[in-house]
């Protein structure tokens, strides 16, 4: 099975609305990142529009011939817009407008009836669902119950157990991924993951077999500036063989 690598170019539109200006470009960086082999881009359109806007998706999904990653919460707004742009895949991630990132996966055991409903919306124009959570075999229980294509198992906490280079805690959070991923692979759910990834932590988990998605954006976008985007992704590609 091919390890693929998803590239979030959100804080390219960081930068970008720093100054208000219209560079760097979010096109550009979004051709350049599937020129150096990224399989899909993915973008988090935010409530708050601190990074990408709508006008960058429409732009994006007109344009690029790869697949689109849209993470967004699962609001009425927001589906809506998904309904109209039609991405080729949804991710649906927690979101709080005081967070600096995404902190965690979703509370799958709040107002299932709602995110049924938008997620069989959604698949009915033939975009595929996955959901952002925990790595937690109920979360996964659920996540097959809402009838979601994918999930995409939050990688943050063991990332930063890698940090804190405490080995008790790296086994501990290794191995939920690692379970999680097997008991959804069982389940034929497709099994993604991201956030807090870098080359150690990526090199790291894929050894768990079950996962087919890497969604890498904040390293790659920091680590371009030194060594630029094009060597970055190659790295990560190399990783994942």
């Amino acid at each position: 099975m091919k390890r693929k690598l998803g590239v979030n170019i959100d804080h390219i539109a960081t930068i970008r609305n720093a100054r208000g200006e219209g560079y760097p470009d979010v096109l550009q960086g979004a051709i350049m990142a599937i020129k150096s082999g990224a399989d899909a881009i993915t973008i988090h359109l935010r409530e708050d529009r601190r990074h990408i806007k709508e006008n960058d998706v429409i732009l994006l999904k007109k344009k690029l011939k790869r697949p689109i990653n849209l993470e967004m919460a699962m609001t009425s707004k927001m589906i809506r817009f998904a309904k109209k742009i039609k991405p080729q895949y949804v991710c649906i991630v927690p979101e709080k407008r005081e967070e600096l990132t995404t902190e965690g996966g979703l509370n799958l055991k709040h107002n299932q009836i709602f995110l049924k409903k938008g997620i069989n919306q959604l698949k009915k124009l033939g975009i595929k669902i996955s959901l952002f959570i925990n790595p937690a075999i109920e979360d996964v229980k659920i996540a097959k119950k809402l009838n979601a294509d994918n999930i995409e198992l939050h990688t943050g906490t063991f990332c930063n157990q890698l940090k804190l280079k405490n080995k008790k805690k790296i086994n501990s959070e290794f191995l939920k991924l690692k379970k999680s991923a097997i008991y959804a692979s069982k389940l034929s759910l497709g099994v993604h993951c991201g956030h807090g990834l870098n080359y150690q932590s990526t090199k790291l988990i894929k050894k768990i077999k079950q996962i087919s998605e890497y969604n890498i954006g904040h390293f790659i976008i920091s680590e371009s500036i030194f060594f630029g985007l094009d060597k970055v992704i190659k790295k990560f590609i190399r990783i994942l063989k």
